[in-house]
């Protein structure tokens, strides 16, 4: 018993009731609830069960032999505990997203050092309303058209558009 109480972890309640959307905040009282009431019944538990009082059941039973036996089937019986074959997948799995976070939060610092390339390229321009036509084809260039390669209107090959 005090191997599995030792196994139990502590679940920090505060912070995982900050991930809870509001609209499962029900759901989440009740899991809380649950578990706080599992773990009052196991705490509640004696580190060792009771000794059985077999000189009790020996006086009580009528039949001669059949409390030796039950005693003797009952010490030699041994509940295997089971073996924790899933602790290393998930440690695994924990390592792998620790790994592909850090990767997407380089990526994503990367992304925002281009955006704020990108927009002080924006707030150094003049604006728009000073803009000339060949003032806007220097900033951007993907709106000049090509009158002569495509001289007629839109100016720009139909699976462009």
């Amino acid at each position: 018993m005090a191997s599995r109480r030792a196994a139990i972890k502590a679940i920090d309640w505060a912070a995982f009731a900050e991930r809870v959307p509001p609209n499962q905040k029900a759901m989440f009282v009740a899991l809380k609830s649950r578990s706080d009431a599992l773990s009052a019944r196991l705490a509640a538990l004696p580190e060792k069960p009771p000794a059985i009082d077999w000189a009790h059941y020996k006086a009580a039973v009528a039949k001669a032999g059949m409390v030796d036996e039950f005693q003797k089937k009952f010490s030699a019986l041994k509940v295997p505990e089971p073996v924790d074959t899933q602790s290393a997948k998930v440690n695994a799995q924990e390592q792998e997203s620790e790994k592909s976070s850090a990767e997407y939060v380089q990526a994503s610092k990367a992304r925002i050092a281009q955006y704020e390339q990108q927009l002080q390229k924006l707030h150094s321009m003049i604006p728009f309303e000073q803009m000339t036509f060949d003032d806007l084809h220097e900033a951007f260039p993907e709106t000049k058209l090509d009158k002569e390669k495509y001289p007629f209107w839109p100016h720009k090959p139909i699976a462009d558009l």
